[in-house]
Formats: structure tokens, sequence, C-alpha cells
């Protein structure tokens, strides 16, 4: 295939980015605007997103469906782990906890309502396996009551929720020690999950997927690995970038540190696989568009959350108590709800398709009025 017809096709688009990533590594170099620093990286991680979760793909597809999905919910999020990795070490907890909402808002609501809308405006409905998107959902909502624990607590026995304008708050050790265990059962329940999703039921979790618009001759091993670890690379760089420059260009651009990390943050980083849900659903393969939007949410909450968590022990300046401010408990015990809801029926239409991204665009214009 050649390469401009590639780059117009439905996974060639992220690649059109690529000179974002220069851009922002010689803005960063000669002390540039942070606004301009901020833009240009948050644009060159979407590129490097979609070239990991490439290979991610054809290292998947050449080792069998059990290893496969392994590899896919281990690196399915790593672009996000990334970059909340960097701003974890930075001390920017509460971007950390708001990028993760914001990723999971993303997914159920974002994500699954364009997926809905573009695949049902050419048909009457659309239907996907219901027990397979029930199980996924009930695995958030699981992760959502376990998350929202310490936040009960602190408003319980505490100094009370955070604000969206704090940036960091030093939380006393029984909530830090509370957070802790909480995240180690979460990462206890993502284990089970993979061994009920991978072995025990993997036919309701390995839906159909011989032409989701893979473009081009299939990768070898070797060179699958190799553009895996040469996307790591680059993510982690762009990463290091973006982190550096958010607290300077959220303040020149007149919006709060939630607002960046909840929304745009959310969205850069998953940008390519979003795409990629909305491209199956206009081929009306609805229970991988289902799939990949609630797994990858459930995996945020259940996978990426919790091991973050953990890593705020050794990383950054003192351990992140995952306790969240009041939008966040609201947007994500909506979502959950609403996940529940619409997936409950096995089927859906372009209209809710629109319900949900009309829910999500009411939760962007809250957080960025916070």
């Amino acid at each position: 295939m050649r390469v401009g017809s590639f780059l117009t096709s439905g996974q060639g688009w992220p690649y059109t980015l690529v000179p974002f990533m220069p851009i922002a590594v010689v803005l960063e170099l000669f002390h540039g605007s942070p606004t301009l620093i901020f833009f240009a990286s948050a644009l060159g991680v979407i590129p490097t997103a979609a070239l990991m979760g490439r290979a991610t793909e054809e290292l998947a597809a050449r080792s069998g469906p059990g290893i496969g999905g392994l590899l896919n919910v281990t690196f399915g999020n790593a672009p996000e782990l990334i970059i909340a990795l960097f701003a974890l070490g930075a001390g920017l907890h509460e971007v950390v906890k708001a990028s993760l909402i914001g990723s999971i808002l993303g997914n159920i609501l974002l994500v699954m309502g364009a997926a809905m809308f573009v695949g049902g405006l050419r048909r009457d409905r659309q239907r996907f396996d219901r027990t397979a998107a029930s199980a996924q959902s009930a695995m958030l909502l699981l992760a959502a009551v376990a998350l929202a624990m310490p936040a009960i607590y602190e408003l319980i026995d505490g100094r009370g929720l955070p604000k969206p304008t704090d940036e960091r708050i030093h939380y006393d050790p029984t909530v830090q020690a509370l957070s802790f265990w909480v995240a180690l059962v979460l990462m206890a329940t993502y284990v089970a999950g993979l061994v009920f999703s991978l072995r025990t039921h993997r036919d309701l979790f390995n839906p159909q997927q011989e032409d989701d618009g893979h473009e081009g001759e299939p990768w070898t091993v070797r060179r699958s690995v190799i553009a895996l670890a040469i996307a790591g690379a680059l993510v982690g760089l762009m990463s290091e970038i973006l982190v550096g420059s958010i607290s300077e260009a959220a303040h020149n651009i007149g919006l709060s540190e939630f607002f960046i990390g909840a929304i745009v943050v959310a969205i850069v980083g998953n940008a390519a696989e979003h795409w990629v849900a909305v491209l199956v659903a206009a081929k009306d393969k609805m229970d991988l568009a289902v799939n990949i939007a609630i797994g990858s949410s459930a995996q945020i909450a259940l996978f990426v959350a919790p091991v973050l968590v953990v890593a705020s022990f050794v990383l950054g300046p003192h351990p992140m108590a995952f306790v969240l401010n009041g939008l966040e408990l609201g947007g994500v015990f909506l979502a959950v709800l609403i996940a529940n809801h619409v997936t409950n029926e096995g089927e859906s239409t372009w209209f809710e398709g629109v319900q949900l991204l009309a829910v999500y665009l009411v939760l962007a214009i809250t957080f960025g009025f916070a």
C-alpha cells in the first residue's frame, strides 16, 4: 500500500501528526511558549500511541487468543499509564486522578457515544453480545465503588474532598494506607477478570476481527517488538514534555489543570484507540466497539489507577491517596450507571449515541467552569 493512501485511510490519520513530535522537542529545547509546547506534545502523543497500538495488535495476532488477549490488555492503556507516571513524578496528583477519571468518562460516553451514533446512522439498530458487555460493566461498577471509598472515608472522618483547583494534597497516613489496600484488591480483581475473559469464558470476549481495517501486510514478531520499543520511548519523551508544560499552559490558556487532565490529556492519550472503535462500529462490528469502550474503562479503573497508587509510594513527593473530588465522583458514577443501562439491552441506535455524547458534553462544560 502506498504511503499516501495509508495516511488517508481509516487507521493512517494519526501518523499525519508525526511532525508535531520534533516541533515539541525543538520548542522544549529552546524554551518556547509553554502553551505551544503543550499543544505540540499533546498532538505528538497521538501518533506514538497509534504505533504502540498497532504493534500490540500485530503481536497479539501472532500469539494466539490467550497470549494475544493478555498483550492487548497489558499495552492497551500504556500511553495513559506513561503520561500519568510522569505526572506522578512531578507531584501533579490531582492531574493524575483527573486524567484517569477523564479516560473512564471518555471511553464510556465519548467513544461509545460516537460509535453508536456513527454505526447507527445507516441502520435501524445494531446488536452486540449483552452477556459480555454486562460482565465488563459490572466490573466497572465494582471498581467505581472501590475507588470512591477513600473519598467517602475522607468526607466523613477527614478534611473533606479536594477542590478541582488543587494540585496536590498530602493526606494523612490512614487514607494513604486505605488507598493502598483498595488498590491491591482492585488489582487482584483485575487478575481474576483476566482469567475469566482469557481462559474460562474467552468465547464471550473474542469477537471476530478478521476485517477490522487492517492495512498492509502482517508484521513479523521482530518488527512488532522493535516498533513497540520505539513507540514506548517516544510516548515517554512526549509525555515528559507534555507534563512539564501543563501547569504554565493551563494558567496561560485560562483553564484549570483539572480540566486539562480530565478532558485534554484523557482524549489525546486515547485518540487512536477511540478512532478504531468508531471505525469498527461503522462496519457494524458493535461487539468489538463496545468491548473497546467498556473494556478500556474497566482496565483503567481496575489496573492503571491501582498501579499508580502503588507507584506513588516510590514516585513523587509523597504517596497519592486516591481521594476524588466531587465532580469526579459524580461524573464517574453517572457514567458507570449509564454504561450498565445502555449495555443491558444488547442493542443500540444512533439516538443513544447522541444521548451519550450530550452527557459527555455537559460534563466537559461543567469541568470547564471548575
